[in-house]
């Protein structure tokens, strides 16, 4: 399993997680590179988005990558478009205020069998589990409160964060902002508690899997994201699916859990929000936009078909 293949999972709740949660803060992210009068470098992106219609209910679907780097003009055009035709805003969640999130990181995040996490790695991937922490300044012991998941989440933001990558820059924030500012209602298709249950619910086995392999992954994780972003501001959910999802066949548990299962959820909400009229803009991580399992194809068996929009 590559390790970001599961960013498909809600990063947003993990980058929001409380101090309590995170044992030191995170490295200071990389200056943008600046073009010339001082000003940031903006490269135009152009997203997939894909619609859903029938005579009186248009559902938009745009896949967002959760954290960026700044310099990607994306929110514009056919995006902006569909958004400001839109009268209702979907995302995978609302984020909850910061005593429910803390309280949310204690009860899932945190280990409470008195086993540390150490203790939890085979004992092969110890050094290299020290090894990455020492590469991001912090101690041996620094996660061995965490469940291997939470650590394993950590492990990949934190050295995204060093390169520049920010929750803030997401499509999540400013499609929020955004909402906010034009007065339009933002729901969630999933709670926080939910989201981070589906990670609780992972076994053992399953969670130490998923945090060996981000660190064998880590040496490859700029260069992946990179190629990550290139194909989402190119607008190539195939080629976007491929980096995401392919990995997750190796680990059928994982996949269900964070992919399959999510996907025909949200496909059933889908569904029955085509029965009630209006315009609704739903942007969530482009993962679940792309590949075999996607919410695509989960809504064929309702007999809707999602189209691409062209822009």
């Amino acid at each position: 399993m590559k390790m970001l293949g599961k960013l498909i999972a809600p990063l947003t709740l993990l980058f929001a997680a409380p101090a309590c949660a995170q044992p030191a803060p995170a490295p200071t992210p990389t200056p943008t590179p600046v073009a010339d009068a001082g000003k940031p470098a903006v490269r135009d992106a152009d997203p997939a988005l894909w619609v859903v219609k029938d005579k009186d209910t248009t559902i938009y679907l745009f896949g967002t990558i959760h954290v960026l780097k700044p310099g990607l003009s994306w929110f514009d055009d056919g995006v902006k478009k569909a958004f400001d035709a839109s009268g209702q805003v979907v995302l995978e969640l609302v984020m909850p205020d910061a005593a429910a999130m803390q309280a949310l990181i204690m009860s899932k995040g945190l280990a409470h069998d008195g086993t540390t996490l150490t203790q939890k790695m085979p004992e092969a991937k110890r050094p290299a589990l020290t090894k990455a922490l020492g590469d991001l300044g912090l101690p041996a012991t620094a996660f061995d409160a965490m469940e291997p998941w939470y650590a394993a989440t950590n492990l990949s933001l934190l050295p995204l964060m060093k390169k520049g990558y920010d929750v803030s820059n997401g499509p999540e924030q400013s499609i929020t902002k955004a909402a906010a500012a034009q007065g339009k209602p933002v729901i969630g298709l999933e709670t926080a508690e939910e989201q981070l249950s589906i990670f609780d619910a992972l076994s053992m086995s399953a969670q130490v899997a998923f945090l060996s392999s981000t660190i064998d992954e880590l040496p490859k994780l700029d260069a992946t994201m990179n190629t990550m972003v290139d194909s989402w501001a190119k607008g190539d959910p195939d080629a976007l699916g491929k980096t995401l999802n392919d990995d997750l066949d190796a680990s059928p548990e994982v996949k269900k859990a964070l992919l399959t299962d999510r996907n025909k959820r949200w496909a059933f909400w889908i569904n029955n929000r085509m029965k009630q009229p209006g315009v609704v803009f739903i942007a969530v991580g482009a993962g679940h936009l792309a590949g075999k399992d996607s919410v695509m194809e989960q809504l064929k068996g309702y007999r809707l078909k999602a189209k691409r929009v062209k822009y």
